[in-house]
């Protein structure tokens, strides 16, 4: 594939993908994967995410607190948050998520509250969202999140949920379920969405393509959710990559920050 790619969400921080990480970086640049943004998930994790981010500047930080450890945000690490925004490219990752045992109500505290340093200090937001994608619509309107947008992380809603997001200025992440041999909704977001609001993922070590079922998930791997895409669209693997390269830079604002 001679476009580039960016992995819009991977783990790179978390084991097993950080004890491999040369090897893993090494695999994803020969199969063209330029850039990979390392998304926060717990505050113990900011201080692994700025190590790894630090090992090369392909690898862009974001700080966030996710659903599933909703019940970790106070005053400090929200202080601390904004501190590290200045260092990171988004917020996130962070959002709704009524899978997880911990209350919606004390999820949504964090989301707002995580929303509200994102719009303070102008950076785009990813976010993670289960089965509660009206709700989740309905804090980013009141939270003004349409002032900087960001991306739907590894979306799992309908068509017409994505184009709501995509009215408040989100992009659309499409991640390997799209190849999985049951995908049906994420089939149709690759082929029914417009092309300029996708962006593609791994979220590594989850979601492995089909192919690798079984698998701790890789960045290198991206490039079977560009073929899927392009496949179903029929358009070529390239197109895939160029546009949703350029999606990426242009959502999260990277200027030069990939070269």
């Amino acid at each position: 594939m001679s476009a580039s790619l960016i992995d819009s969400h991977c783990h790179l921080d978390l084991e097993p993908l950080r004890s491999e990480l040369p090897q893993l970086l090494q695999e994803a640049f020969a199969a063209g994967v330029q850039g990979f943004i390392v998304p926060g998930v717990h505050p113990d994790g900011w201080v692994g995410i700025a190590a790894v981010a630090e090992e090369d500047p392909r690898i862009l930080p974001a700080y966030g607190i996710h659903p599933m450890h909703a019940g970790t945000v106070t005053d400090q690490n929200l202080d601390q948050l904004l501190e590290l925004s200045t260092a990171g490219v988004a917020i996130g990752e962070t959002g709704l998520d009524p899978a997880y045992t911990v209350s919606l109500e004390l999820q949504e505290r964090a989301f707002r509250e995580q929303l509200r340093v994102a719009v303070s200090c102008g950076l785009p937001v990813l976010v993670h969202c289960r089965r509660a994608f009206k709700r989740v619509v309905t804090i980013l309107r009141e939270e003004h999140a349409d002032q900087v947008g960001g991306i739907m992380h590894a979306f799992s809603g309908s068509v017409e949920m994505a184009r709501e997001f995509i009215r408040l200025g989100f992009g659309i992440s499409i991640s390997g379920t799209v190849t999985w041999d049951n995908a049906v909704k994420p089939l149709c977001l690759a082929r029914e969405l417009p092309l300029e609001h996708l962006v593609l993922e791994t979220d590594s070590p989850d979601m492995t393509p089909q192919r690798y079922r079984g698998a701790f998930n890789r960045p290198a791997w991206i490039t079977e959710t560009a073929e899927r895409v392009a496949e179903v669209r029929g358009i070529s693997r390239e197109n895939v990559a160029r546009k949703t390269t350029d999606n990426v830079r242009r959502i999260l604002r990277l200027g030069s920050s990939l070269a």
